[in-house]
């Protein structure tokens, strides 16, 4: 981690940790890294990478690794076998970090001065400064890297310019699309890239990862139980945030509620309080998270034990619920209201075991 150095935030940034392009430390994924170090070595890296796998679970630090890898090795012959740790005491790695390399574009969701906060999504703006990024001229025949964190947060008209340029890149230009749902990837995207696929970390590197990230946060190594571990799902992210923001506390009310044999209004008013608060975006998100998640859990449940309609209502019962979870954020809608509405909802899908579908 950089202590001097002013290292831009993005729209997911948790306060006290690295960003991705500044840290120095990543668990698991070393058969990943292997393989995209033997590939520049060899000289067969495609141009475009597609790194696909949950949130918070190493893709963009590997990105930002392998960048530096490859403009520290210009020469891919006698590249190194494996990707280093970056050395930010070096000015290559501080100028990545810094987001001041000039052979290397992050592209991800830009703040909005006028609303003092950052886009929900990336726009074609966004997009463009990648046609002008490339147009220049590498010195010294350099690669140029773009990365877009997440590609999934492009909006129609950004994904379409983007896929102009995947179509027809120029030469030594790399891509690397980070993915944290790629079926919202338009399909010719994906037909043009590389598919890296990301698996959770296991609780060993999941371990590893918070204790050395706890140092700078004040985890401390007793707060890492077998619970955080179990919810976490693998990703660093969501252990960190389930931590810092009473997201543990959050899942055994949902799961209270959700078990009682009648439904709990005062638990639920007071949770959808809780959510409802000016500062409690971070709540809300692991909330609707852990919801879908107990869902899209029932869904598999009954899908691998051959019970295929009650798995194909429960799919459906997902689907219908983040159409109007997104609608709701769409149009602002009154979240405190929309909160109950969900839990009631579910809590009478749990308790008769058959979602109800409009």
């Amino acid at each position: 981690m950089i202590e001097e150095l002013d290292v831009p935030k993005a729209h997911d940034s948790i306060e006290g940790v690295a960003e991705p392009s500044a840290s120095d430390y990543l668990a698991g994924h070393s058969e990943i890294a292997s393989f995209l170090a033997q590939a520049y070595r060899e000289g067969r890296m495609h141009h475009a990478l597609l790194f696909e796998g949950e949130q918070g679970i190493g893709k963009a630090t590997l990105a930002f690794h392998l960048a530096g890898h490859m403009l520290a090795n210009s020469d891919h012959v006698s590249a190194p076998e494996t990707i280093s740790a970056p050395d930010f005491s070096k000015p290559l790695w501080r100028q990545i970090a810094g987001g001041m390399h000039p052979a290397v574009l992050h592209i991800n969701r830009p703040f909005d001065q006028k609303t003092g906060k950052f886009k929900t999504g990336i726009p074609v703006e966004e997009i463009r400064r990648v046609t002008h990024f490339l147009t220049r001229t590498a010195s010294d025949g350099a690669w140029r890297i773009v990365i877009v964190d997440p590609a999934d947060d492009m909006n129609r008209n950004a994904a379409n310019a983007l896929l102009k340029t995947l179509e027809e890149p120029p030469a030594r230009a790399m891509f690397i699309l980070i993915s944290h749902s790629s079926g919202r990837l338009l399909p010719t995207i994906r037909s043009r890239c590389q598919s890296i696929q990301f698996k959770p970390l296991g609780d060993g590197p999941l371990t590893d990862a918070l204790t050395h990230i706890g140092l700078s946060i004040g985890l401390g190594v007793g707060e890492i139980t077998p619970s955080l571990l179990q919810r976490s799902e693998g990703s660093v992210r969501k252990a960190l945030l389930l931590v810092a923001h009473g997201g543990l506390e959050i899942s055994d009310t949902v799961d209270k509620i959700l078990q009682g044999q009648t439904f709990d209004l005062p638990k639920a008013q007071a949770l959808s309080g809780v959510l409802n608060g000016r500062e409690a975006e971070v709540q809300y998100e692991l909330f609707r998270d852990y919801l879908m998640g107990l869902i899209a859990d029932e869904a598999r449940r009954y899908a691998d034990s051959g019970q295929t309609r009650e798995a194909d209502q429960w799919s459906r019962y997902w689907s219908e619920l983040t159409r109007e979870i997104t609608n709701a954020e769409t149009y602002n809608l009154d979240r405190k209201q929309a909160v109950m509405i969900l839990l009631e909802k579910t809590h009478r899908a749990f308790r008769s075991g058959k979602p109800t579908l409009t």
